[in-house]
Formats: structure tokens, sequence, C-alpha cells
């Protein structure tokens, strides 16, 4: 009979110890995460609430957002701060790529940049040209707001006053260095012009009127590029990976270009992936 006790303890020891066993090597469940570095557009549009749970319950990975401007992006990109970009600042895309730290840059999106300001239009410059338009703004010494941040609407901008043959400066010219949304907010409670996405303004208008669009150079092209380990350890090849295979595939398209239509009447971005890329020199 003690034999068999015996025999029946020592069942029971080996199994409690296999159970133990097979949790430790389990072990907690770890949650695969990634830092995006993004623009202030796709934040203030509301595309990345609309996107992010998607991609996560599609693969996994959860995405830690930082909204700045383009420029700030790729300079988290540079210091391998973040596993991959979602940007709007082509030239400044195309150097980063150029230096080698980066992986594959690829084509997801595009909507446009539009002029704002004061409905009643003191500069003149409803139905312009964009470089038409900086140009009466100045002439005028009409208060514009700038973002002075960096970002991507920031380099647009600086192109077109100097298209305009125009150096913007105080007292008409003032900075906000904030992103898109604060800076419409801004231009809306002091009267004054402003360059922004057209997602963002149709998301947050403040009161503001659009006076000019559909200029060939206001068109707005969104890249999502990979981080590599070249830029640090910390980086995770495999998420900026699942990232950017994600938001080009047909899932995502799809949902960028539904994305606005029943709050707006319109889709704030036009899905482009696989297609020709129009900033491609």
């Amino acid at each position: 009979m003690r034999a068999q006790l015996q025999a029946a303890v020592l069942g029971i020891v080996v199994l409690v110890l296999a159970a133990c066993g097979s949790s430790s090597a389990a072990g907690p469940s770890v949650e695969r995460s990634l830092i995006l570095a993004t623009t202030t557009s796709t934040q203030d549009s509301g595309l990345l609430d609309e996107l992010l749970p998607a991609f996560t319950e599609a693969t996994g990975w959860t995405v830690k957002p930082v909204a700045v401007g383009s420029g700030q992006a790729i300079e988290m990109g540079r210091r391998g701060e973040a596993d991959v970009l979602l940007v709007h600042s082509p030239a400044a895309e195309e150097e980063y790529v150029a230096e080698g730290t980066a992986g594959r840059r690829l084509l997801v999106m595009h909507n446009d940049f539009v002029l704002l300001g004061p409905a009643d239009d003191p500069a003149g410059i409803r139905g312009a040209s964009a470089a038409d338009a900086m140009q009466r703004i100045a002439a005028a010494g009409a208060l514009f707001v700038s973002r002075g941040d960096d970002s991507g609407t920031h380099a647009r901008e600086r192109s077109l006053w100097e298209k305009a043959g125009v150096a913007p400066g105080a007292p008409w010219y003032q900075e906000t260095g904030q992103g898109m949304g604060a800076t419409l907010r801004v231009a809306a409670e002091k009267a004054g012009y402003t360059l922004s996405d057209r997602a963002t303004y149709l998301s947050q208008s403040g009161g503001l009127a659009l006076l000019v669009e559909g200029d060939p150079g206001l068109l707005n092209v969104y890249h999502v590029i990979e981080v590599t380990q070249r830029a640090g350890e910390r980086v995770q090849p495999e998420a900026a990976a699942a990232f950017a295979d994600w938001i080009t595939g047909p899932d995502a398209q799809q949902r960028i270009g539904e994305f606005g239509i029943a709050e707006y009447g319109q889709p704030l971005f036009v899905p482009d992936a696989g297609k020709p890329d129009p900033t491609a020199t």
C-alpha cells in the first residue's frame, strides 16, 4: 500500500512539474509593438484611427504612432527611433533613402494641398494659381500663418513662395511651429491665410474658406518607408515590413479610399499602391 501511495504521489509531482515547465516554456504572451513616425495630417484627419486597429487585428502588431512633421519623422528614422515612416515630403524622403539606412519606399496614397483664408478674401486670391495667390498675399501684406515646423506641408509652402519669387517675412508672415490642426485654428482665429492638406481642412475647417485648389503644384503624395537596423539596433525590420506590406495591400487601400465618404461626401485620401509614382525622379 505504501509503495502504491508513494507511486501516486510521485505521479502527481511529475504532472505538476510538467505543467509548470510547460507554462514556463510558453511564458506570458509578449506584445509585439512597433513605432510609426507619421505626419500630423494622418492623425488630425482621423485616418490613423481607421487604419491602425485593422492593422493590429490583421497582423498582431500593435502600433505606437508618433505624429510630427514629415521632417521630424524622417529624423526619427535616421536615429533609429522608429520602425517605419508614413510621410509626405518627397524631396526629403528621397534624400533620406539615398543615405542608405532606409529600406523600401512605397507609394501609399495622395490627396492635395489647398490654400485657405477668410471668406472675404482681402488679398483676392480666390481662383488664382498657387504661385499667383502667394504673390497677391505678399503684395497685400495679408496675414499668412505657416506651420514653420519642417513638415511636408511646410516644405511645400516654401517651394510655393520660391516659385512665386517671394521671400515671406514679418509682420504679415507668422509661424506657429505646430501641427496642421493647431495651425488651422490659429489662422481662423486671426483671419489669416494658410496652406493645408485637404484631409485636415475637411475634418477641421475652423471657419476658413477654401480659395485655391486644383493646381498641379498642390499634389500631396504619401509614402511608407521602412527603417532598417543600419539606423540602429532597436529597429524591428520585420515590423516595418509587416506595416509596409499591409498599408499597400488591398484591405488598407480599400479603407483609405472609403475614408471620409460617409462624413464629408468625398474621400479624404486616394489610394495609390501599385500605381506609377508621380514623385519619381
